[in-house]
């Protein structure tokens, strides 16, 4: 029966790669998810936490929701924001995503 159809056999392994050409693309693996993921990534997170602890009363915000306000009341973990005349929110700070000029809230009304 060996005459339709051909045996497959393996190819040869040819020449295999150092454990030293192993460990340096491994280290670059890291160096590159370190510079590409991880450094970016903390410096947003530290960027936010100082814009968070520095929310003063009088401060105009936009939340990560897309509420424009004036903060009015700020304490431990919520801030009190203004949206419009008579309308208050208490929200949690970690909501607030950028703090904007003074005046910006009155020039787009």
């Amino acid at each position: 029966m060996d005459f339709f159809i051909s045996a497959a056999y393996a190819q040869d392994a040819g020449p295999q790669q150092s454990v030293t050409f192993n460990i340096i693309f491994i280290g670059g693996m890291f160096v590159l998810f370190y510079l590409i993921l991880w450094r970016p990534q903390s410096k947003r997170a530290k960027e936010h936490k100082e814009l968070v602890t520095g929310l003063a009363k009088g401060d105009e915000v936009l939340t990560s929701g897309g509420l424009l306000g004036k903060v009015t009341k700020v304490t431990d973990d919520y801030v009190t924001l203004q949206v419009a005349d008579g309308v208050e929110l208490c929200m949690q700070k970690a909501s607030v995503a950028a703090a904007l000029p003074k005046g910006t809230i009155k020039s787009i009304q």
